[in-house]
């Protein structure tokens, strides 16, 4: 069985879509729709924006959503059996199940990436990647620190031996020092402008929580796993308040991943920019063949 995964956050580069928007007629219809429902010209920015460009997260997420879906467009042969996201991807992982259509979940997106922004501004915070230590271990000083005054969560469970916390910029820093003398091999801070998936993001769930409620959810045409609790969905309600979660609650892709293979996934095709997700699932499911989606 295909499992079909979208990349999110991280995995955009600069000149993205470009070529998607020269060669396929499709996926120019798709992007020049998306310039005219967000009101500013994405495309100029995806593909002759610098890198720093790329960064703000109301251009990030956005064009990161769109060369995937693009992408998932022109290749009608992609046909899932099973489809995720890691954090944003899930968007596009609901528009390729038909759960979404392409302009709601546009809309979504750039109301989450508005909404992140400012939850960053009212409550600064930062993440890490925690290297070479366990899951449990990690969690359990996350929550040492957070019980005594400091916030710090496990956000990402990207692959064993992997996981990036979120919290707040003294609760980051005193869980990488912890952890560190636990036995991890780094604690790297990230580039990011927030704490993502952490308490921080209630802010930004409340908004994204009405936003969601007025959008139109249908029944989808394949099981989404969804990032809260790496479990196959398809029921529209279901699917909605997982979303909404999804801004405070960590990103449960090793587990989603591994529940893939376990309901029959041989197959994981990365649809979107970059690479990112066929590295962490040879680490999380080395049985399985990888490959990125091409034109």
């Amino acid at each position: 069985m295909k499992a079909v995964i979208f990349p999110g956050q991280g995995s955009q580069f600069a000149g993205m879509g470009r070529d998607l928007y020269e060669q396929q007629p499709v996926a120019r219809q798709l992007m020049e729709q998306a310039n005219e429902i967000l009101g500013f010209r994405l495309t100029d920015v995806m593909f002759t924006g610098s890198d720093d460009d790329l960064r703000q997260t109301n251009v990030t997420q956005p064009a990161i959503f769109l060369h995937s879906v693009a992408l998932a467009a022109v290749l009608p042969d992609l046909r899932p059996d099973m489809v995720a996201g890691h954090s944003l991807g899930e968007f596009s992982a609901l528009v390729a199940a038909n759960v979404l259509k392409f302009e709601d979940a546009l809309q979504l997106v750039a109301q989450r990436a508005q909404a992140m922004q400012a939850a960053c501004q009212e409550q600064p915070g930062t993440m890490a990647a925690i290297l070479g230590l366990d899951d449990d271990t990690t969690v359990r000083i996350c929550g040492e620190i957070t019980g005594a005054g400091s916030v710090v969560v496990a956000a990402n469970f990207n692959c064993p031996g992997q996981l990036v916390i979120s919290g707040s910029q003294r609760g980051v820093e005193l869980a990488g020092e912890q952890l560190k003398a636990a036995g991890a091999k780094r604690a790297l801070l990230l580039p990011v402008g927030g704490a993502f998936h952490s308490p921080l993001m209630q802010s930004a769930e409340a908004a994204l929580a009405q936003a969601i409620e007025r959008t139109h959810f249908a029944a989808g045409r394949c099981a989404v796993y969804q990032n809260v609790d790496a479990a196959p969905h398809r029921d529209p309600d279901e699917i909605r308040q997982n979303l909404v979660r999804q801004l405070t609650a960590p990103v449960r892709w090793t587990q989603s991943v591994q529940r893939m293979v376990a309901d029959g996934a041989t197959e994981f095709v990365e649809c979107g920019p970059g690479k990112v997700l066929q590295g962490l699932v040879k680490k999380i499911a080395p049985e399985a063949a990888g490959s990125s989606a091409t034109v």
